[in-house]
C-alpha cells in the first residue's frame, strides 16, 4: 500500500500560498458515506485553514463513485469561475469484478476531464481492499487523504492561474 507508514495529513503549511481568492468545487459520493464524509471534512478544513471562504466552496453530492465523473463535468460547466474541483469517493473491493469496473471507469473519466477541460480535477477516490484500509486513510492511522488532495487543489489552482499568463 502506497500510504504505508505515511500520515497523509502532514504537509508543510509554508509551501502553500494563501488561497483566499480561489473557488473550489467538491463532488462527493454518498456511497460509503462514513468514509467520504471524513474525506470531505479533511479537504474542507484545509481549504478554510488556507484562506478559502465558505462562500467559495461549492459541494455537490452524487450517489456513487462512478457518478463522480458526470458530477465533476456538470459542476465545471455550471460554475466556470471555479479554480479546481475535487472528486471524493470510496470503492471497497467486494467479491465481484464490479470494483474493477468502477475503479477503472472513474479513473479514466477523471483523467479524460483533466485533458479536455480547462479546470484541474483532483482525484480523491479511495480504492481499498477492505473498509479498515479506507478508515485508516480517511482520518485513521494514515491521516486523511482529503487533506492531501485539498493541498493539491490549491497548488493546481495556482498552477492554472500562472499558466494563463505564460506566453512562450
Amino acid at each position: 500500500m502506497a500510504t504505508q507508514g505515511k500520515n497523509l495529513s502532514n504537509y508543510n503549511a509554508d509551501e502553500i500560498s494563501d488561497a483566499k481568492k480561489f473557488k473550489f468545487g467538491l463532488v462527493v459520493s454518498e456511497w460509503n458515506a462514513e468514509i467520504t464524509e471524513n474525506l470531505f471534512q479533511g479537504a474542507f478544513d484545509v481549504l478554510i485553514k488556507n484562506g478559502v471562504s465558505k462562500e467559495n466552496i461549492i459541494r455537490w453530492n452524487v450517489p456513487g463513485s462512478f457518478e463522480l465523473v458526470y458530477g465533476a463535468k456538470k459542476l465545471s460547466e455550471s460554475f466556470d469561475m471555479l479554480d479546481a474541483i475535487i472528486v471524493i469517493g470510496s470503492v471497497i473491493q467486494g467479491e465481484t469484478k464490479h470494483f474493477d469496473f468502477v475503479c477503472h471507469g472513474v479513473t479514466n473519466g477523471i483523467a479524460q476531464l483533466n485533458v479536455l477541460q480547462d479546470i484541474p480535477i483532483i482525484f480523491c477516490v479511495l480504492t481499498d481492499h477492505n473498509k479498515q484500509q479506507s478508515i485508516d486513510r480517511s482520518g485513521g492511522k494514515h491521516g486523511n487523504k482529503g487533506v492531501e488532495v485539498a493541498i493539491s487543489a490549491i497548488k493546481m489552482a495556482r498552477f492554472r492561474e500562472n499558466a494563463k499568463f505564460y506566453k512562450p
